[in-house]
């Protein structure tokens, strides 16, 4: 069974069509992903993909950046339960990150703030342990934990405005987010 010249020429026109399709498609998906880095980058919600992960993690990120914590602590939640395991860590990471920033830029200012800052460097803790329950391997939770567990009082004692050791101490800055 002998192709005629005319049946390959057909074939290979054929093939060179889709073939050209399928990288007009590729070209445009690049073009896209292009256009919704740059917009992520810039702190805009992207035209594409709205209701990508990505897309609204870059939302909470840059809410976050933006002194917006309760949008980007609502965000962030919302995001727990979408995702893999690195990426909800991510997100339990972010969460603690603002916590733990709250707690810092609270603490100091006067002696009734103390259980507040409190409150808020545990809520970091705790965020920083669910990241780590995830992704046991992310070294910038660890020692954002190492930091926070360094700042919290050694026997915390709920109700007393205050006590024999100073607990908060600044100077630990976090690592990252936001």
């Amino acid at each position: 069974m002998a192709l005629s010249a005319r049946k390959l020429t057909w074939a290979f026109a054929l093939l060179a069509l889709a073939s050209a399709g399928i990288a007009g498609w590729q070209v445009l998906q690049i073009k896209q992903i292009a256009a919704f880095n740059q917009a992520i980058q810039q702190g805009k919600t992207p035209s594409t993909r709205q209701d990508s992960y990505e897309a609204k993690f870059a939302v909470a990120y840059w809410q976050a950046r933006n002194g917006r914590y309760q949008e980007a602590t609502q965000l962030f939640g919302q995001l727990l339960d979408k995702g893999n395991h690195t990426q909800q860590s991510a997100a339990q990471f972010n969460t603690g990150n603002i916590f733990f920033l709250r707690g810092l830029i609270i603490n100091g200012r006067d002696l009734t703030v103390r259980d507040e800052t409190e409150y808020l460097l545990n809520q970091a803790r705790t965020a920083y342990e669910q990241s780590l329950r995830l992704d046991n391997n992310f070294w910038d939770a660890r020692h954002n934990l190492d930091r926070v567990l360094s700042m919290l009082p050694s026997n915390p004692t709920p109700g007393s405005g205050e006590s024999d050791s100073p607990g908060l101490i600044m100077g630990n800055i976090p690592v990252g987010l936001p």
